[in-house]
């Protein structure tokens, strides 16, 4: 993973924490959560304040989310904002604390000048125990306050002088006054410099988890559904169906047309379909070329388009789909047939605009893995879990694409792969048209053999 690390694949955009001051003021945030402390005097904190280094010396890569249910955090800085989740459990949880901050900024300002800000991501469960539990996190309430209790200590403030000046007496009532008095030395003045960090919740119907294995859950649908990395009859009893696992990929098809979730890249507004379908074909030719151990130089186009001469009838499946449908694209071939069961089809496809874009494409990349782009991009720790697995050629190749392909600007990679990000208050897409009885393969590119267009 050095590699990795060194390019900036990895461990990327953390905040460094090296100043004596916010040392001290996280290890007392450490320890008023967690009762630990570190002995590190540097090193690097995501967004919710976990440090890779300090879970190493820990031995405890969770030492902020225990029974992975419920994200405590460390606030220092508002520029952790920016920061990404590390050993993320659920797939919102990056987003919810990002909306946290730019919400309060303001006040976690001024807060973080004079102390450390911890809280929790609060679900509705204390535990995981079952899948069936996951049902039950539909929303998530974030609580917050300084260690020195600065926001409570500021509420208490705002009622005592409310009450002093509702009580015809109140002047008279030292020991209200003097309480007044002595929260105002920890809070100032709060009549002129208002502190409030209120308790704000977060609906999360959707979204992915990576207990038991892995699992996509989708509630707020017309048709709710559950997709499994493993097998679907290891979930047991689940409160909504269809419950789905990633073999089940006819029925995962048909559930995202129904629910209107993607789209073909090739009728995508605004994306160069010829230029993705040709670097998701190199993608797979390196692969083909590692299975095989064919050596690939230094996987450029011209050295990628000699080993495929090289396979000819041994070209991937996955690469015979896609290089059909570029030749319908650049207008030298007939449209092409692909259902379901073809081993390209996840490969055509992208989410569809709307709340829940990245969310599909986090899912569409499981079933089309040798695209290590979006792997990457949508889906970090399934491709860290692949990339460990890979050749040394193979880590060389995809570390040096990504840096040279993707890095130098993500964003607007991004947006040409899956169009501009989703608006927080984006609006509910258009409800899908009535499930259609296709036979066995379906999907936004159609038919199915005795099916109707």
């Amino acid at each position: 993973m050095k590699r990795l690390i060194y390019a900036g694949l990895m461990f990327g955009n953390l905040i460094e924490v090296s100043s004596p001051a916010l040392v001290e003021r996280y290890n007392r945030a450490l320890k008023h959560l967690t009762g630990k402390t570190t002995a590190l005097t540097d090193f690097h904190i995501d967004i919710s304040g976990y440090s890779p280094e300090i879970g190493d010396e820990l031995g405890d890569p969770i030492y902020l989310n225990p029974n992975g249910a419920n994200r405590q955090f460390i606030l220092l800085t508002t520029s952790q904002k920016t920061a990404p989740l590390l050993n993320m459990k659920f797939s919102t949880s990056r987003g919810i604390l990002q909306q946290f901050i730019e919400a309060n900024e303001a006040q976690l300002f001024a807060l973080t000048a004079r102390d450390a800000v911890c809280g929790e991501l609060q679900g509705s469960v204390y535990e995981v125990s079952t899948p069936a539990r996951l049902l039950e996190m539909k929303q998530v309430t974030v609580e917050a306050d300084t260690i020195g209790g600065h926001v409570a200590d500021a509420d208490r403030l705002t009622a005592l002088i409310n009450r002093f000046r509702a009580e015809p007496d109140g002047w008279r009532d030292e020991v209200l006054i003097a309480e007044m008095i002595d929260l105002a030395r920890k809070t100032g003045d709060v009549t002129r410099v208002p502190i409030s960090l209120p308790a704000m919740t977060f609906q999360q119907p959707n979204f992915w988890t990576s207990h038991f294995g892995g699992i996509y859950i989708f509630q707020d649908l017309r048709f709710p559904g559950v997709i499994s990395t493993l097998p679907r009859e290891s979930l047991g009893s689940m409160p909504i169906s269809p419950v789905m696992d990633l073999t089940r990929r006819n029925q995962i098809a048909e559930w995202l047309e129904r629910n209107g979730l993607v789209e073909p890249i090739v009728q995508a507004r605004g994306l160069d379909a010829a230029a993705v379908l040709r670097q998701k074909m190199d993608f797979i030719l390196v692969e083909a070329a590692e299975t095989l151990k064919i050596e690939i130089g230094d996987a450029r186009r011209t050295e990628l388009r000699k080993i495929a001469y090289r396979l000819g009838d041994a070209l991937p499946d996955e690469f015979l789909g896609l290089a059909g449908l570029l030749r319908w694209v650049e207008g030298t071939g007939p449209w092409p047939r692909i259902t379901s069961e073809h081993a390209c089809y996840f490969y055509t496809l992208r989410a569809a605009p709307g709340k829940d874009r990245d969310l599909v494409n986090m899912l569409l990349s499981e079933l089309s893995p040798m695209d290590v782009r979006q792997l990457f991009i949508t889906h970090k720790e399934l491709f860290y879990a692949h990339y460990a697995r890979w050749s040394e050629r193979k880590r060389q190749w995809v570390a040096d694409f990504l840096e040279r392909e993707y890095k130098v600007d993500a964003q607007g990679a991004r947006e040409a792969l899956f169009g501009p990000e989703p608006s927080m208050d984006a609006r509910d897409r258009p409800g899908p048209r009535p499930a259609r009885d296709l036979g066995p393969v379906v999907g936004p590119w159609g038919v199915a053999e005795g099916g109707r267009r």
